[in-house]
């Protein structure tokens, strides 16, 4: 199956908002992300096994509100008590993880094709968040991911850097192109690069 681009008929690459006059490296870059594995991994809860020495791709599984475990290919954000989500940048970890995970204990479940995902990247980040979203994102820290809403709309934020601030945004694939309009207009007051 090919992949299908969840904002192919909204995105356009460019500069937009107020960038005239400004160094294009102090504009916000705004991107879609294609191409991830990502994986909703829930333990049950009449489960008797225990997940800190489940091994996946070289990370151990945490239960810590807010934390990402990362490598170079692979992030796994705490998506809340015993839930996570798995991000990853290979696509055959899915075989690995079905292997490891007990389904008598663990639901495994394949949502590469229901995300769409933003990644921005600038100085001014925070301030565009903090426009549709009550977080405060003052509080936000590097490897840290959270689950809020932004003008309704449902969504993951994980906090990839934080020089300069550099985060990826995941909804549901049918609220992506709404989402992608609310952070693109909360972006032109800094003006942007569309990558």
């Amino acid at each position: 199956m090919s992949l299908v681009s969840a904002l192919a008929n909204v995105h356009s690459t460019g500069q937009f908002g107020d960038h005239e006059g400004k160094d294009e490296n102090n504009l916000l870059r705004i991107s879609e992300i294609k191409n991830l594995l990502i994986v909703q991994i829930v333990k049950y809860k009449n489960s008797k096994v225990s997940f800190e020495n489940i091994d996946i791709d070289g990370l151990k599984l945490k239960d810590k509100p807010l934390s990402v475990i990362n490598n170079k290919d692979t992030r796994i954000l705490w998506n809340g008590p015993q839930n996570w989500l798995l991000v990853s940048t290979k696509k055959d970890l899915l075989k690995n993880i079905s292997q490891n995970l007990n389904e008598t204990d663990f639901a495994v479940t394949d949502l590469s094709h229901s995300k769409a995902i933003i990644e921005i990247e600038g100085q001014d980040v925070k301030e565009v968040l903090k426009k549709g979203c009550p977080f405060n994102f003052n509080t936000l820290e590097k490897n840290n991911s959270i689950n809020s809403t932004y003008n309704g709309i449902t969504f993951t934020v994980d906090l990839l850097d934080d020089n300069p601030d550099k985060v990826r945004l995941f909804a549901l694939r049918s609220f992506g192109e709404s989402l992608y309009h609310s952070v693109t207009d909360a972006s032109l007051e800094f003006g942007f690069k569309s990558l």
